[in-house]
């Protein structure tokens, strides 16, 4: 790439497509910038980059845009079988992401972490450690901040960066000094289409690795595994059940090739999944030569990632957990098989284009109580759920009215969980408002209790005053 003699369309004004536009704007780019979204937080990205000297266009102007452009910048949001994409394509034309134009000019090494469920809680964790082990790590990638934002950071430091199957549709230089490959279960299938499709994605992290990288595999997970094969890199596996060649769990402690590491109990995050992170993390500390009583130290002071597993509050009785973040069955069985008490489930949204027979089949021998039904594929849901034999549900058609019978339904001492197994975009632009609205309902329904009690003390003590 030489941006200052090319010119680029960057389609999608997320904040991926914001930083790319400004990088390029930077180094003398020609930028035409395109958004089918009408928001005012689009306008406002519009008006941002317009200063820099990107030039608007209209959706008109967008079947020609190959002619102008030696490249498409594409969102992750948007699929790379978009028309647009495919008139670059069909004339030669590259279309890369954000992703891509940050791995061509990064200096730094990148620990890349992929995988359905757990990515978040993964990169966090590892970052933890390198920084609390005196090694600056920046987070980075489908995590927040775009990568292209660390762009300038010294060899001496680390981009962690979590790839989702989005981002490795438009990568093709990025090579990890250690890539991590957590598992691979249904998920995105209305944008992949089939999962021989996201399988292929998620080992195009490793597309470029050679003898000096390394690849972190869960063992556990067959397809991950047999990722070991095809890639050049030096594998390190992390498994629950084995004792591998790298981190494993055994009689209630976390080891890296025979040395312990910590206790499991010392972990403050509940659940076997957070054990396998733990372990891929532990694994990719270890790579990097980090002393076992750092990671010990890091790893016991972790209290885990927003939206994911966490209390958010309680009222007249009932807990509140957010998990927003589960956006996918598997994410939503783990979540599920969490809960210590009888429970209120929160299910729906947006579909995502998989069956939900294994969640629901699940549900009939878990905590949970009774299922509310809600959202844009409330009705998948419901065919799914009697199909399993699981009917103790309710159904309504949006979400904040789903978490007040959710309320209405919970008894004291039980739990409310906002685990969704469905995409967000049905009603929000993505999991994080979905779980901020979750929370202020919460609160509502604290400030309810509170007033409650408030009152009830109030009669005991005329009730108590009245008597001689």
């Amino acid at each position: 790439m030489y941006p200052k003699q090319q010119t680029f369309l960057t389609l999608g004004l997320s904040r991926s497509g914001v930083s790319a536009t400004e990088f390029l704007r930077k180094r003398g780019a020609t930028v035409y910038i395109y958004d089918d979204l009408s928001s005012d937080g689009v306008e406002k990205n519009y008006e941002k980059l317009q200063k820099l000297g990107a030039i608007r266009i209209q959706a008109e102007d967008l079947s020609k845009m190959y002619e102008k452009c030696d490249a498409l910048v594409l969102s992750p949001g948007i699929a790379v079988d978009h028309p647009v994409a495919v008139s670059f394509k069909r004339n030669k034309k590259a279309v890369i992401g954000e992703t891509e134009i940050a791995s061509r000019y990064m200096r730094c090494p990148i620990v890349a972490v992929t995988g359905t469920n757990g990515k978040t809680t993964t990169t966090s964790m590892i970052g933890k450690i390198l920084n609390d082990g005196g090694i600056r790590a920046e987070l980075c990638g489908n995590i927040g901040t775009p990568m292209i934002e660390f762009e300038s950071l010294p060899e001496t430091a680390f981009a962690v960066a979590e790839i989702s199957s989005f981002q490795l549709e438009t990568i093709t230089s990025l090579c990890p000094h250690i890539a991590v490959v957590l598992n691979i279960a249904e998920d995105h299938l209305n944008r992949h289409y089939n999962m021989e499709n996201y399988i292929f994605l998620k080992s195009r992290l490793m597309k470029n690795s050679s003898e000096s990288e390394y690849a972190v595999l869960n063992y556990d997970d067959g397809i991950v595994r047999s990722f070991a094969e095809r890639t050049k890199a030096q594998v390190k596996f992390f498994s629950l059940t084995e004792r591998v060649n790298g981190a494993y769990y055994q009689d209630g402690n976390l080891y890296y090739e025979d040395e312990k590491i910590l206790s499991a109990s010392e972990l403050l995050t509940d659940g076997l999944h957070n054990i396998s992170n733990a372990l891929a993390a532990i694994t990719v500390a270890k790579i990097l030569g980090l002393d076992n009583g750092v990671i010990a130290k890091s790893l016991a002071g972790f209290k885990g990632i927003k939206h994911r597993i966490e209390t958010v509050g309680e009222a007249y009785g009932v807990e509140y957990i957010d998990d927003s973040k589960a956006t996918n069955v598997d994410a939503a069985i783990k979540g599920v098989g969490c809960m210590k008490k009888s429970t209120v489930l929160l299910l729906g949204g947006k579909d995502k284009g998989y069956e939900y027979d294994k969640l629901f089949t699940a549900l009939r021998s878990s905590k949970v109580r009774i299922a509310v039904l809600y959202g844009e594929n409330r009705f998948l849901l419901t065919e799914s759920a009697l199909r399993c034999g699981f009917k103790n549900f309710l159904v309504c058609p949006e979400f904040s009215f789903a978490v007040k019978m959710a309320k209405e339904r919970a008894e004291s001492g039980e739990a409310v969980l906002l685990s969704p197994a469905s995409a967000s975009f049905d009603e929000f632009s993505g999991y994080e408002e979905r779980g901020d609205r979750f929370v202020e309902i919460v609160r509502e329904f604290e400030k309810s209790s509170q007033n409650a009690v408030s009152k009830q003390m109030e009669y005991n003590e005329q009730e108590t005053d009245g008597e001689e």
